[in-house]
């Protein structure tokens, strides 16, 4: 019997290029999903059940990033009905707009954001903003798209978590008095290589 551990991509948590990232993403889209909830990855219901406590169900929510639809679907199982999706990799996206979730999807561009200040209350981003994938800035740019009290709910991965760059992108926020953590969880990611994550909420202020 194969360990799923010598399966995995370590690809994920290196560095690399925009261009390297949508190839690595397009090349798996068609398997994603499958070989994911194999190695047990919790974080995008551990973040939808957070967010439901600090959201109403009723919130018009933004998937950023939102890949497959992985995200989207812990989403709706908890209850949340109004979704928009967008991701950079039209192979993934493909697999979103065709799975039933979202009312609207769209391809972005990577570092545009295509929707203006305000347009979602909720911008959710499940691993979008971290090591290997969207660099730390992003935070910054999506919690600038927010009104006052929006939130945004995203999460870092255990490799991102070690990257002072990323920590410092939340503390950034804080200090300047643009948002406010208003939950942090420490829990399992991918729970068969045993590679955890921290699901955070932002409130902006």
């Amino acid at each position: 019997m194969s360990d799923k551990k010598e399966v995995l991509r370590p690809e994920l948590w290196t560095a690399r290029t925009v261009e390297e990232t949508k190839a690595l993403y397009a090349d798996w889209a068609e398997t994603y999903d499958a070989d994911v909830n194999a190695r047990g990855y919790r974080t995008p219901a551990r973040l939808a059940a957070a967010l439901a406590l600090h959201a109403p169900l009723t919130s018009h929510l933004l998937d950023f990033g939102c890949g497959t639809g992985i995200s989207g679907n812990a989403l709706r199982a908890q209850g949340f009905n109004t979704i928009d999706g967008t991701d950079i990799t039209p192979e993934m996206l493909e697999k979103a707009s065709a799975s039933g979730i979202y009312q609207k999807t769209w391809l972005s561009d990577p570092g545009e954001f295509s929707f203006g200040r305000g347009a979602y209350p909720v911008i959710v981003a499940a691993g979008v903003v971290s090591f290997g994938a969207a660099p730390p800035e992003t935070l910054a740019s999506l919690v600038g798209k927010l009104d006052t009290g929006g939130l945004l709910a995203f999460s870092y991965n255990d490799p991102t978590l070690a990257d002072q760059s990323y920590i410092s992108a939340i503390d950034d926020e804080v200090a300047q008095g643009r948002a406010e953590v208003i939950f942090r969880e420490h829990g399992p990611h991918l729970e068969d290589i045993g590679m955890d994550s921290d699901v955070i909420i932002l409130r902006a202020r």
